[in-house]
């Protein structure tokens, strides 16, 4: 019998796992993404007719990112990503036969013209921004209706800006101020759906509050000592806000977010 692999298994945005949130082993299948040499670590799709085995569930990835590792969350972002970049490029985009997966690397090639497709990565920032020595500006997605949670600025990289151009462009066009002393934080990979967060820490310049209402409901400076709801343990908004209000780390040595 082959030795079992730890097995990364995903129908959309969910994960099988078993109920203490551990993933399962299984044999390897040749379909399989493998992330090592020595094939420990897969990652398949769950078909939709494929029924759950006994013992497992599927559970949404955000809901596993306070329970997990750092390390570990890594790993099933780079598994989904993986997954759903090979499912959006079975053919080929400049003559549009259809492609095979690489022997070797992270590439789907067309057999007909050669090109190779390789995953891609969206560039987004983030950025916690503060006024004063206790105020915070913390803003409401419009698109959040189901809570009262408010979380930071951010926003994809358009094409020719670079990361601090960015910062200042969602920040004026999301809400209607302008900022200063632009600096790095840290990042961290998002799989909702492909996404590299690249975190951010501002000071006020000048400017009133001025909504774009498709984008931010709500935006406010808060006190330090009175946050609304913000996003949970694990993600790197929370680390960026715990950063600015207690002082503390974004991430230490380890990865480990705080």
């Amino acid at each position: 019998m082959s030795e079992l692999s730890l097995a990364y298994i995903f129908h959309q945005q969910q994960l099988l796992v078993d109920h203490n949130f551990q993933l399962p082993r299984v044999e390897k299948l040749a379909s399989d993404l493998s992330f090592h040499s020595d094939d420990q670590v897969i990652a398949r799709d769950l078909l939709d007719n494929e029924p759950i085995p006994d013992g497992l569930e599927l559970i949404p990835i955000r809901q596993l990112l306070p329970l997990w590792s750092t390390k570990q969350f890594e790993q099933a972002s780079r598994a989904i990503q993986l997954l759903e970049w090979r499912r959006n490029h079975k053919f080929c985009s400049h003559c549009g036969h259809a492609t095979e997966a690489h022997a070797s690397e992270y590439a789907m090639i067309c057999p007909a013209c050669g090109y190779h497709q390789y995953p891609r990565v969206q560039p987004c920032v983030i950025t916690v921004i503060t006024r004063g020595e206790d105020e915070i500006l913390l803003a409401k997605n419009a698109r959040n209706t189901r809570s009262n949670m408010y979380g930071l600025i951010a926003g994809f990289v358009e094409v020719g800006e670079t990361l601090e151009e960015a910062v200042r462009r969602e920040t004026l066009e999301e809400v209607g101020i302008q900022v200063k002393n632009i600096q790095y934080l840290a990042s961290q990979p998002w799989p909702f759906p492909s996404n590299l967060m690249i975190a951010f820490k501002a000071e006020y310049a000048s400017g009133e509050l001025c909504l774009q209402e498709e984008e931010i409901s709500d935006a406010q400076f808060f006190k330090f000592d009175q946050l609304p709801e913000i996003p949970f343990k694990g993600s790197i908004a929370h680390a960026m806000i715990m950063h600015a209000t207690e002082g503390t780390t974004v991430a230490d040595d380890t990865r480990e977010w705080l």
